[in-house]
């Protein structure tokens, strides 16, 4: 333990004025000492000293002033030597008791400090709330390099994740353990859990998104995962973070089967969405007559979607429904009869499937236009 950044004089002064005074008078420690060698424990791990080197070091002086303390020089028999000795080792191990609390204690502290830190960087980072310059910085003391193109990738759950859940613990020790750090930041963000990683290392997004959707026996897979696009700089953080937001946020509203998204395949939604009076007028006027069915709107709006999903094949469009083909004959015409638009027609299949998609974006016909 070296002279300097540390406390070592002030440790050593303190530790071997105790010893002395406990082998010449057989007493315990008080809890004045106590707090005070504490003071000395944290202050020791302010200036960078482990705590084995702590414990180290105050054993090696015990060694070498051992048959000077005043207890153990003084003692005239057997009996005074073997109780001084045992009044040195119970406040030894007392003193480095005290000790080790003090630097856990300073440990937890900076841990702390450390956590708040970073929430407030992935904070500002994701919502780009801070000068670039100032952030690609900070980006540096968490392996980031800002610089460079990176992707963003989310994985939301049936259950919020935080920073101890074990399906974030099991990703983070698995990607850790196949790619290092790597210029890799893995965090939770209201509820989800995010990965930014370099554009250089798709590969980890892509076992991100595999260890997410498939976490192991006895953890709880991510109900999605969506990935932004490719960005640069800081900016380029937040477009991939809010491209994998909106793509999950487009599937749970078209109630997409697809547990794997990437945002680049999902660009129409957003362009469908721009203009959001229009595409209400879309739906008002295409699929608005389908209210008049019995039942209302919902049961032929469904049947259109999944019509479009099944690739218009009306057996298999059928079997998804739970209907019979000439069930789902009679719906076809009651659609075209109300809309005036037909299926088997391809620009009026069109209309009604762009209708019918705007139409789960806004949430008609539960919600009104």
């Amino acid at each position: 333990m070296t002279e300097g950044a540390g406390t070592p004089a002030e440790l050593s002064r303190r530790y071997l004025e105790l010893l002395a005074d406990a082998s010449g008078t057989g007493r315990s420690l008080y809890r004045p000492e106590l707090e005070s060698l504490r003071l000395l424990g944290e202050r020791s791990a302010e200036s960078g000293h482990g705590l084995r080197e702590v414990v180290s070091y105050c054993l090696g002086a015990t060694r070498e002033v051992w048959q000077t303390l005043p207890g153990i020089a003084g003692a005239s028999t057997l009996g005074e030597l073997r109780r001084a000795g045992e009044a040195v080792l119970a406040a030894t191990d007392a003193a480095l008791a005290a000790l080790g609390e003090g630097h856990e204690r300073a440990q937890r502290l900076a841990v702390r400090q450390e956590e708040a830190l970073r929430r407030e960087f992935i904070d500002d980072l994701l919502y780009g709330r801070s000068d670039p310059g100032v952030l690609a910085e900070r980006a540096e003391r968490f392996g980031l390099r800002l610089a460079r193109t990176h992707a963003v990738a989310v994985a939301a759950g049936e259950e919020p994740y935080d920073d101890v859940h074990p399906v974030v613990r099991r990703v983070e020790r698995e990607l850790v353990g196949r790619f290092g750090e790597r210029d890799v930041l893995l965090a939770t963000k209201d509820g989800r859990l995010v990965c930014v990683a370099p554009d250089s290392e798709r590969a980890v997004l892509d076992f991100f998104a595999h260890l997410a959707l498939r976490p192991g026996a006895g953890y709880r897979p991510a109900r999605r995962v969506a990935t932004g696009r490719r960005h640069s700089g800081a900016g380029g953080v937040v477009r991939s973070y809010e491209e994998a937001l909106g793509a999950l946020d487009f599937a749970d509203r078209l109630a997409l089967p697809a547990a794997l998204l990437k945002a680049d395949e999902l660009l129409v939604f957003p362009v469908l969405m721009r203009d959001r009076a229009a595409m209400a007028e879309l739906v008002r006027s295409v699929l608005g007559p389908l209210t008049a069915a019995r039942g209302g709107a919902r049961l032929l709006l469904d049947t259109i979607a999944i019509q479009a999903e099944a690739g218009y094949v009306n057996a298999e469009a059928a079997r998804r429904l739970g209907i019979s083909v000439r069930t789902l004959s009679y719906r076809l015409e009651r659609i075209k009869s109300l809309t005036g638009y037909d299926l088997s027609d391809a620009l009026q299949r069109y209309t009604l499937e762009t209708a019918a998609m705007g139409a789960r974006l806004l949430g008609w016909p539960e919600q009104p236009l």
